[in-house]
């Protein structure tokens, strides 16, 4: 049984791609009020918005029902491609995860846009299921940002 793996999913969103993505790479802390599935986001070194190992955030959040924690910092940011490249680890992560990498893509679609997400990941044990419960957090936290910026 393969230990690596990749989840994708695609999320219409109302709101201009611009707009959208420039919230979740300029405006990351403001997730926390916007969507109820996220409790607290802390700074915990470094800072917000700046790609790199030494500038990392600390989420606590609901996954399947459950509230955890986890930290990330972003691996990368593409303002040409609207490209952002998350890593997660500690928490809930390390207990099941040796990585576990978010990928958010925004692709102008007309009126709206097309939020992509990718999670590729390695789990710890053969046991450990895929991150299913990440993606589907993602897309929860996704239509809640876009519900928040079409009322904006």
């Amino acid at each position: 049984m393969a230990l690596a793996g990749k989840l994708e999913d695609e999320v219409e969103v109302h709101a201009p791609a611009s707009k959208f993505f420039s919230l979740f790479v300029t405006e990351l802390h403001h997730v926390q009020n916007i969507s109820d599935h996220v409790h607290e986001t802390k700074l915990h070194q470094g800072d917000w918005h700046t790609p790199g190992s030494d500038h990392v955030k600390n989420w606590t959040f609901t996954l399947g029902g459950k509230v955890v924690s986890c930290k990330e910092h972003f691996e990368e940011i593409d303002h040409a491609n609207k490209t952002l490249t998350f890593n997660l680890f500690d928490g809930d992560v390390a207990e099941k995860y040796k990585s576990l990498k978010s990928k958010l893509q925004v692709v102008d679609k007309g009126s709206g846009a097309l939020a992509k997400w990718t999670y590729e990941y390695e789990k710890l044990r053969p046991d450990v299921p895929p991150p299913q419960a990440y993606l589907d957090f993602a897309t929860k936290v996704t239509k809640d940002v876009d519900a928040h910026l079409i009322k904006a």
